[in-house]
């Protein structure tokens, strides 16, 4: 069945937009080309993009040339402003930007611990406000929120958790109702980290791979074919409840200690690099992501200058093994704990890659993923790439970000169509 007239031009009006976006200005010789429409139906698309003020003239192509078939159309960066929230166990960070996702301004504010829910609240939202007036935006069209916890598929909200600050729960609806034009939309921390690897980071060329999120908590994310899955009840990738050994108990429902949690939060990771004496660089303060960041440069440093013992094999990922005692005694342990976990998700999904994300992931960088792939092929013989993440902390933000973009250009660009790259109409 041929696609409706209306229909036809609002395919043909996101196909051009979107190579607007990710190629940049181009002439309607330019867009005509790309697309495969004919000249008239290119022409047509421009006017009324022009109209519909998404897109506008930027130049022209050439010293000499003039006239309509010279200029070179862009999105209107300024259509649209959005914003991307982290929202931490500690604090929160915003950053606002364009409709092209280029960032305006940004800033991250502190919260206590004892700070009760309303004043934490009224904190982060003036934070937003804050930033967006330093953006010099007027109102905000999305905001994405990323957030430790499940996400409730059904009502898209944070479900409650004994082991999270109230606050969260709380603060997508106080932005709703401070901005009450703004669409506010929340999801899980990790899976938004997930998304910023795909399309910016460590996964790029990888429709399917896990990231394993080390940081203050533990998570993963599932990538398959493409597509991001949640799960029926939104938990997909809550690994840190997952039954390992070489702890002293089980979780529970409403506890993730004696889980898979257990042997990789940072506090598992900080009490494993005393055991082998390892500390933070010089003025650093003594975190999981120092130690680990202290140990991967030793490590590092050790095998650019030839020394450190040969691992055991003679495997490929010997150099990124060997390194200077005790440094590579506690990578070697950190990785056999996160292997374990690991291997799990291997046995049961098979994704072919695992991303090693958060800040200690990004800390042990290449000599942590070598040696978690060398023990993951020693546990399972599905072959598995583990890559270290390639945004570390700030995968949040820019997951956020960029989900929030995609949801303002899917109403803008084409109203009531689904996201993607559909086929050109003729």
């Amino acid at each position: 069945m041929p696609a409706s007239p209306s229909t036809a031009r609002a395919i043909n009006d996101r196909l051009a937009l979107r190579l607007l976006q990710h190629e940049g200005p181009l002439t309607a010789g330019q867009l005509k080309q790309l697309t495969g429409l004919s000249r008239p139906t290119v022409a047509d698309l421009v006017e009324r993009l022009t109209a519909a003020g998404l897109i506008s003239v930027v130049g022209e192509t050439g010293e000499q040339r003039r006239g309509p078939n010279a200029r070179v159309y862009g999105i209107v960066a300024d259509r649209a402003h959005l914003a991307a929230l982290d929202v931490r166990t500690e604090g929160v960070a915003v950053t606002v930007a364009d409709l092209l996702g280029r960032v305006l301004a940004e800033a991250s504010v502190p919260i206590g611990g004892d700070t009760g829910t309303e004043p934490a609240v009224e904190q982060a939202v003036s934070l937003v406000e804050r930033v967006v007036e330093e953006a010099g935006a007027d109102r905000l069209h999305t905001v994405g929120i990323g957030a430790p916890g499940l996400i409730d598929p059904a009502s898209g909200e944070l479900r409650h958790s004994t082991g999270l600050p109230a606050w969260h729960r709380r603060l997508a609806a106080a932005l709703q109702e401070r901005l009450p034009e703004t669409r506010v939309s929340v999801e899980n921390e990790t899976n938004l980290a997930a998304l910023a690897e795909q399309r910016d980071g460590a996964a790029r060329d990888r429709d399917t791979f896990v990231l394993l999120w080390l940081g203050h908590g533990t998570g993963a994310a599932v990538v398959l074919d493409g597509a991001l899955r949640r799960g029926a009840s939104g938990g997909t990738g809550e690994i840190g409840f997952l039954p390992v050994p070489g702890t002293r108990g089980l979780p529970s429902s409403t506890d993730c200690e004696g889980g898979f949690h257990s042997l990789v939060s940072s506090a598992a990771v900080l009490r494993l690099a005393a055991e082998h004496g390892v500390e933070p660089e010089p003025g650093q303060e003594e975190s999981a992501v120092g130690v680990a960041r202290a140990a991967a440069g030793l490590v590092r440093a050790a095998v650019r200058r030839g020394r450190g013992g040969a691992p055991e094999g003679g495997d490929a990922v010997a150099p990124a093994r060997s390194g200077p005692e005790p440094s590579a005694r506690f990578l070697d342990a950190l990785a056999g704990r996160v292997a374990v976990g690991a291997a799990s998700v291997v046995a049961i999904l098979d994704p072919g890659c695992v991303v090693l994300g958060g800040e200690v992931g990004q800390a042990g960088g290449e000599a942590l993923a070598a040696r978690v792939q060398d023990r993951l092929a020693r546990m399972t013989p599905l072959p598995t790439e583990v890559r270290p993440t390639g945004l570390g902390g700030g995968a949040v933000l820019r997951g956020a970000l960029l989900t929030a973009r995609d949801r303002a250009q899917d109403e803008l660009f084409a109203p009531g169509e689904r996201p993607g790259r559909p086929a050109a109409a003729r």
